[in-house]
């Protein structure tokens, strides 16, 4: 097989190491001769360089990743990136485009890998007359994402002299000092600069409660709410033996779950 060439397109420069870390592994032979930001940079890039293969992330600022695939239309192999597996399953369901969903994970890649290399080694079109119904298919799914997208997805960490980036669903709770604000995921715990004000603006309120001028909790792994003395209580984490403090401020916010 002839040199196969790719372009990735992605607005977070850590998630657009760590594809190009993985192809690097999975798929020697390929290479990947372009970089880009957002949709409208790919496009132009595409346009230059012709690459085969294009990865695109789905929800980027300006020109997302829907409407770039419209731009570039069957003269590539796509594959849509994106944090959201349901919304990639409902649209993608017939195959005609390939997905992968953060974050990255080599054996759902290496699938993805392999329909590629057999798709272009077959020097077929990525969708052959199916590409502009699927890729109507995947806009209607994007517009009722619209609105979760909107929230924060992702959390830059500080983990010793190095930054990590954290999905938002990993999270446990989020718990501020003077300077800083400790988030404790699934992974473990590290430091982001941003305030717990900042914090509750920004997450998505169907899974994260403040809980006290200093906490934002994820609901999803509170096991209990308990009653403490006064008009306090406390929330007992899921299979962990912390408990946080619940304010008075915020306790009616569990006599309405």
């Amino acid at each position: 097989m002839s040199e196969v060439t790719a372009l990735i397109a992605d607005d977070e420069p850590l998630l657009r190491e760590r594809l190009l870390g993985l192809l690097g592994k999975l798929w020697p032979e390929l290479r990947v001769v372009a970089q880009a930001r957002h949709g409208g940079e790919a496009v132009e890039m595409f346009d230059d360089l012709l690459p085969q293969v294009v990865f695109l992330d789905v929800h980027m600022p300006g020109m997302n990743g829907i409407e770039a695939a419209r731009c570039i239309g069957e003269r590539a192999h796509i594959v849509f990136v994106t944090a959201f597996e349901k919304y990639a399953v409902q649209a993608f369901e017939q195959g005609a485009i390939d997905y992968i969903v953060k974050p990255l994970d080599e054996g759902r890649l290496a699938d993805t890998v392999h329909r590629l290399r057999e798709r272009v080694q077959q020097s077929a079109a990525t969708a052959q007359g199916e590409f502009g119904a699927v890729l109507e298919r995947v806009a209607a799914h994007l517009r009722e994402q619209v609105k979760a997208q909107d929230h924060l997805q992702w959390i830059r960490a500080s983990v010793g002299n190095s930054v990590r980036l954290i999905s938002v669903q990993q999270v446990i709770y989020f718990k501020s000092d003077t300077k800083y604000t400790l988030v404790v995921w699934e992974g473990g715990e590290a430091l982001v600069r941003k305030t717990i004000r900042e914090l509750a603006e920004e997450l998505d309120p169907a899974a994260f409660i403040q809980i006290h001028r200093a906490a934002i909790v994820n609901l999803h792994h509170v096991s209990q709410f308990l009653h403490g003395s006064g008009d306090a209580g406390e929330v007992q984490i899921r299979n962990r033996p912390e408990r946080l403090v619940v304010s008075r401020s915020y306790v009616h916010l569990f006599r309405q779950m």
